[in-house]
């Protein structure tokens, strides 16, 4: 059992604290009173590269996931576990592919306010992912064994 609150009953507490961060990161690029202009090339081209790789990792965990994606984090009354596909080498590659864009959106556009609240989002997904394990445990008999052999958020690094 998991020592996190659930955040309302399917944890739509979560949902609301992502829809609250995830603009902040995004404007806070454009916005970034602290931001070096124009950015460095080196940071410019990792921050673009950073962004590809978490839209791709992002973009294949939505498939893989199909139909049993939900915005919040207690998994569906009708769902499976998905461990194939990119779920066979991270549990959590939709909270993973967000981290990496925020943190490449943050070298582009060489915002030091991003970068910081990109790390404030990195934060915030290990902790709802912590409740969504907590959820998964109860759920599924083998989540644990899956878990313990598999990357959080990106494949083969975190």
């Amino acid at each position: 059992m998991s020592r996190l609150p659930a955040l309302g009953p399917r944890g739509e507490g979560w949902v609301f604290i992502q829809i609250v961060l995830l603009p902040a990161v995004a404007f806070a690029g454009l916005a970034d009173p602290l931001a070096v202009a124009p950015p460095p090339w080196i940071p410019w081209f990792v921050g673009l590269g950073l962004m590809a790789a978490g839209a791709l990792l992002l973009g294949r965990a939505l498939l893989d996931l199909g139909r049993n994606l939900t915005p919040v984090p207690h998994p569906r009354h009708d769902a499976r576990l998905v461990v194939s596909g990119i779920y066979a080498h991270a549990r959590h590659p939709i909270y993973g592919g967000i981290i990496l864009t925020a943190f490449g959106w943050g070298l582009a556009s060489a915002s030091l306010l991003t970068l910081g609240l990109a790390a404030v989002l990195a934060v915030f997904f290990g902790l709802k992912s912590e409740r969504e394990e907590a959820w998964l445990r109860e759920r599924y008999a083998g989540y644990e064994a899956y878990a313990a052999g598999t990357r959080r958020f990106v494949p083969y690094l975190l």
